[in-house]
């Protein structure tokens, strides 16, 4: 978000989303006659440009960590946690940054698809426990691990997807590393690790 210069922009959200950002203050530093904000229904598709729309689905997750409270729930489903899919015609692609475990309903809906990018935070489950930076797994910060019996990798390998690429990769995950193991074992299972600038043309 941009906080301080006067620049225009509109942000498309969920209903339960739209409550927390109410109740965040920090927000009212935008200037709401420059950005609007747009509630969307789960399911419903809605443009984003001319020819172009995207639809909001539920994807299993946790709330924000500044509101967790008492027992955390990681893999709630509704409003909290979404992907997108976006298209254009005949063609789309799938935004999936943070999943915690894959649905049937998820496996369907991404069934065929030509692109997705999906969720890569870690590649082990306990890997920040292990190098010591932090005492959570990729399960309770509401994500599955890569590598595994029900990790992503297995998970999304028997669904006819066209191409796949991994985003939202934690600091941690070895596949940074290009020679490593990890980023052999998820290239040779058809993976690509997503980078910043990076450009997809169809």
């Amino acid at each position: 978000l941009i906080l301080r210069e006067k620049q225009p922009f509109t942000v498309f959200l969920t209903g339960e989303i739209a409550k927390v950002i109410a109740d965040n203050p920090i927000f009212s530093a935008l200037d709401r006659s420059l950005v609007s904000f747009v509630e969307i229904e789960l399911d419903s598709p809605f443009k984003i440009l001319e020819e172009v729309t995207a639809t909001l689905f539920s994807v299993p997750g946790k709330v924000p960590l500044f509101l967790e409270e008492g027992e955390v729930v990681t893999d709630l489903e509704g409003e909290q946690t979404v992907g997108v899919q976006v298209s254009s015609g005949s063609r789309n692609f799938f935004y999936i940054p943070g999943c915690a475990k894959l649905t049937d309903d998820i496996k369907d809906r991404l069934r065929g698809a030509s692109l997705i990018f999906f969720d890569g935070t870690v590649f082990d489950n306990e890997e920040m426990l292990k190098a010591a930076v932090g005492n959570k797994t990729g399960a309770r910060m509401g994500h599955m691990a890569m590598s595994g019996s029900d990790g992503s990798i297995k998970g999304l390998s028997n669904l006819g997807i066209g191409r796949k690429v991994y985003i939202h990769i934690n600091n941690t995950n070895p596949v940074w590393r290009k020679e490593s193991s990890e980023r052999l074992e998820v290239e040779a299972a058809g993976w690509e690790i997503g980078y910043d600038g990076m450009e997809i043309k169809a």
